[in-house]
């Protein structure tokens, strides 16, 4: 039956005796229905029937192909092989059954070894209790000790109220052990004495052998919590040498893969950008920190290194040392090693050199935040510290709280501690590490107070009590430190409260030496000896612990709720803009920086398109401009005055050299930077005139250009060659063509009546309105008009007397006009002649020089021939007089040259050079946030900034919260 049932005899022997099992009809019981696959496998297998006692047909069906077997003839089924079958499929099953007991067996015995070993596990940790066997007495003798107890206790009773317990108690207990004794139930009375102890001296050996026994329990407890913290320690510490093996065995490519951050740096990252976007600590910031307070030198960074396992911070002997808020990041990692958040370099905790130098950074930048005249500050120094073994948390450390001002500090430094104290404190998620001393008396505590106000309930205070080791030394009544270590000595509320100690009083002690110190002092400390510290309650370890607890509680409480808020908020921020700014990108600072960054530089390079004239015309016009008042007054009418063309031309000579090697070419170079300056003006004007023209860039375009120019020197050896491409062109007084008199001619015309314009103009505002004008306009004079009017009549009678008049008027001229004016009631003094003539001499000799430009226009064939015939007819020879015009046409020479020379001087080198400079100016403004913020301002920059910030927020916030999430 068994090989039938394997398919020993093919694939139907099987299903035929099935079929004859279950007594088919005569229509199905020459026929079996098998799997098609089971069929064409094995068609040539022997049947139990015998050979050739079947035949094969395919059937189909929409869920199988199937293969039918049609026997030759029926067989015959007899109850025989009915009861076979069914033995077959009973055997079957067993089979089946039989297969599950290799599992069985299995899983039982690797369970139960299991089990041995947790259950030795388990009793390896159990303390010794072998010594309670002396105390617990067997069956029989506690059963006989019962029965006598019960006949004792009608002969004792309890004494009375107010009466001393032990004393009477004890009387009381043997008088009536006496009266048990002589009224006859003396059964075992001797052994039942012994047994409860009859005496006074048996009882009080038996109660110090128990206070014995407790306390040895309790060494034994303690020493097993130690020995259990310090091998978690050293297994944690194992871990993490056997990570930082496998990174370091790790292959190139493995090593070079991306490190993922720990959860703790990434929620680090979230307090930083929420700190840059939220300055003012206001309610914007509601994630979770532990915040370190407590009042000066109470040891609250002594309880921050301990946490942290290294002596991080500067030290000093009563002195305020913490004078900003340390932000600080522990997270576990393969080295002890610290890193400040904006600086590549990696402290070794390990090296006691790298220690100094970190601690040296910290007070360095301590110094930096403090402003002047400051004690504190409330910038945050953010420092992150990774290695094997610490508790992952962050924690600010702040300022010591002080109740009075001392000699040094600034006058509002107390206000300004607790102003930040409070500012961290009223986070409502902010966990408040409450550090007191317990060295001192508990009533000269500020920040118990503190706390208090901020956290009535003691939903999120922790309080520990330091320097326990001083408080027993100074024999503090353990009671008080009982009180304040369960929370009733003051009202402050808190979620636990400990007691450590950080140190021996000696500075230079390491992490390692301080914590041994404080296993050994519990060890051995009668405080703890006495029940008055609790195992849970010790050693700064259990504090890191439960910090660490309470602080990822409340983040993941509170980390969610943050998200949600920032969501609000990046709505709303994106609704606004979409409302005031449509279809406008959303750029912030740096971003339309470096936008404008592209507009300056794309307008330095158009100054490469301004033509060749263009930059002569404009030097021209700048450098006449500066030039022409010295020109007209201190060389052209000084030299018009003398008598002849020869001393003309020598004045001249003289003043034009001693002009070019003095001032010409200084000025020039001024002239030519003042041009560049005018035309990158006119190329940002005609910026601001176009459709796209954005006038946020207005401020920065103007104040990049204006630093650029201010920094700009033009070129050392510019001014000697200079200095002597304009003397050159000075000295030479020769025209070549008539064009070029002509050019002369009309540059002196010009300048002339430009003069007696200017001229007129200033002898209008002396006399004041004429006749006409004061009918017609209603305009009236001044008294000092009338006298400056009756002035100029008396000296225009001079200048019509004498024509060639000198430039200056004689005393006895000026006595004769003031007796004039006296006899007109008209007083004035020589001073105010003296005015009056100056402006009418010099429209006079004006006009006069007009006049002789006009007579040498055609004057050029003289001045072939050096004016030697020059005469007008010829009946009069006067001579003509042409000198001005080679005097002007030599100051108009020198202003092409040098024009010219400017030119190609900022074309092929000062343009290159300024936009070098311009390119600094543009690298200094874009390190410089101040500068960024006071340039780029309005609501739309503010809005850019504010959504670019929050959706940065709340990106870190969700990478934050998925990696929270995975971890759970």
């Amino acid at each position: 039956m068994i090989r039938v049932a394997s398919g020993a005899f093919g694939p139907y022997c099987g299903k035929c005796l099935k079929a004859a099992a279950v007594r088919l009809t005569t229509e199905h019981a020459n026929k079996a229905v098998v799997p098609f696959k089971q069929a064409v496998s094995r068609p040539n297998q022997q049947c139990i029937l015998g050979n050739g006692q079947y035949t094969l047909s395919h059937t189909y069906s929409t869920l199988a192909r199937r293969a039918t077997v049609h026997y030759r003839s029926n067989l015959p089924v007899v109850y025989k092989a009915s009861r076979s079958v069914s033995t077959l499929r009973r055997l079957t099953s067993f089979m089946k059954i039989f297969r599950l007991r290799y599992i069985i067996l299995t899983g039982g015995v690797v369970g139960g070894a299991s089990l041995k070993a947790t259950y030795d596990s388990w009793k390896d940790k159990v303390p010794d209790l072998s010594w309670m066997k002396d105390l617990i007495p067997d069956g029989d003798n506690f059963k006989n000790f019962m029965a006598e107890m019960k006949k004792l206790s009608s002969h004792f009773r309890l004494p009375e109220k107010g009466s001393n317990l032990v004393t009477d108690g004890f009387s009381g207990m043997s008088q009536a052990a006496s009266r048990f004794l002589k009224s006859g139930d003396t059964d075992d009375a001797t052994t039942t004495m012994a047994a409860m102890g009859s005496n006074k001296s048996g009882l009080s050996d038996d109660q110090n052998n128990g206070k014995e026994r407790l306390m040895k329990a309790k060494e034994e407890f303690l020493e097993t919590q130690l020995k259990y913290q310090r091998e978690i320690e050293r297994l944690e510490k194992e871990n993490k040498q056997l990570r930082k093996n496998l990174l370091l065995k790790g292959d190139r490519r493995a090593m070079g893969r991306k490190v993922k951050k720990s959860l703790i740096d990434m929620y680090s990252e979230v307090l930083d950008e929420l700190s840059d976007f939220d300055s003012s600590y206001d309610t914007q910031d509601h994630l979770p920190r532990v915040v370190v307070v407590g009042d000066q030198s109470a040891g609250k960074t002594s309880v921050l290194e301990m946490i942290a396992q290294a002596r991080l911070f500067p030290r000093g002997s009563g002195e305020m040392m913490t004078r900003t808020p340390v932000k600080v990041t522990l997270s576990e990692g393969p080295y002890h090693v610290a890193q400040f958040k904006d600086s590549n370099r990696e402290y070794d905790l390990t090296k006691e050199s790298e220690l100094q130098a970190l601690r040296q950074e910290i007070e360095f930048r301590m110094k930096n935040r403090v402003g002047k005249g400051q004690t504190v500050s409330s910038e945050t120094i953010s420092l992150s510290v990774r290695g094997p073994g610490l508790q992952r948390m962050v924690l600010v450390d702040l300022p010591g709280i002080i109740s009075t001002v001392t000699t040094g500090m600034a006058s509002d430094t107390k206000d300004a501690i607790q102003r930040m104290s409070k500012g961290y404190m009223k986070n409502p998620n902010a966990i408040i590490l409450c550090i007191q001393d317990g060295s001192v008396d508990a009533e000269r505590s500020i920040v118990t107070d503190l706390a208090t106000s901020m956290d009535p309930e003691g939903k999120r205070t922790i309080f520990v009590l330091t320097k326990v080791d001083l408080a027993e030394k100074n024999s503090a009544n353990p009671s008080r430190i009982k009180q304040i270590l369960e929370g009733k000595l003051f009202p402050m509320k808190a979620l636990g409260y400990f007691a450590v100690v950080t140190g021996k009083g000696n500075s230079n002690d390491s992490i390692e030496a301080i914590k041994e110190y404080e296993e050994k002092f519990f060890r051995t400390s009668q405080l703890f000896k006495t029940g008055t510290l609790k195992p849970s309650q010790m050693t700064t370890q259990n504090l890191s612990f439960a910090v660490s607890d309470c602080f990822w509680k409340m983040v993941r409480e509170s980390v969610e709720q943050q998200a949600d808020a920032f969501k609000a908020t990046r709505f709303n921020l994106e609704t606004e803009w979409k409302n005031n700014f449509p279809r406008m990108r959303e750029l912030d600072r740096d971003e339309l920086f470096e936008k404008a960054k592209g507009e300056i530089l794309d307008d330095v390079l158009r100054l490469g398109e301004i033509s060749p004239k263009q930059w002569e015309d404009a030097i021209s016009k700048i450098l006449w401009e500066r030039v022409s008042g010295y020109v007209f007054e201190q060389i052209y009418l000084p030299a018009a005055q003398a008598e002849s063309s020869g001393v003309f031309n020598t004045t001249v000579d003289i003043k034009l050299k001693t002009w070019s090697e003095q001032q010409l070419a200084r000025k020039s170079v001024e002239v030519g930077w003042e041009t560049l300056l005018e035309q990158t003006s006119k190329i940002i004007d005609e910026d601001k005139s176009r459709k796209d023209h954005d006038a946020i860039f207005d401020d920065l375009k103007s104040t990049v250009k204006q630093e650029s120019v201010n920094r700009h020197k033009w070129h050392e050896l510019a001014h000697d060659s200079l200095r002597v491409i304009q003397l050159n062109t000075l000295e030479d007084r020769s025209i070549s063509d008539k064009q070029q008199w002509d050019s002369a001619v009309q540059f002196m015309e010009g300048i002339l009546t430009q003069r007696l314009k200017e001229t007129d103009e200033r002898i209008y505002d002396m006399v004041g309105p004429g006749a006409g004008e004061r009918w017609v306009y209603w305009k009236y004079r001044t008294p000092e008009q009338v006298n400056r009017c009756e002035t100029k009549n008396e000296l225009e009678k001079l200048l019509q007397a004498d024509k060639k008049h000198k430039p200056t008027l004689a005393s006895d001229e000026i006595t004769t006009v003031r007796k004039n004016l006296q006899t007109r009631n008209v007083e004035v003094d020589n001073e105010f002649i003296r005015e009056t003539w100056h402006q009418l001499y010099r429209r006079h000799f004006l006009k006069k020089a007009l006049q002789r430009g006009q007579d040498c226009r055609k004057g050029f064939y003289y001045y072939q021939k050096g004016f030697t015939d020059s005469g007008f007819s010829r009946f009069s020879t006067p001579q003509l007089e042409c000198n001005d015009i080679v005097l002007f046409w030599r100051i108009q020479r020198m202003l092409q040259v040098t024009s010219n020379a400017l030119r190609q001087q900022i074309v092929n080198t000062e343009a290159g050079r300024l936009e070098k400079e311009v390119k600094q100016v543009l690298e200094e403004f874009s390190e410089e946030k101040e500068i960024k913020t006071r340039l780029l301002t309005g609501r739309r920059v503010e809005l850019a900034e504010e959504l670019k910030k929050v959706r940065h927020v709340q990106e870190k916030l969700e990478e934050f919260i998925e990696a929270l999430s995975k971890e759970k």
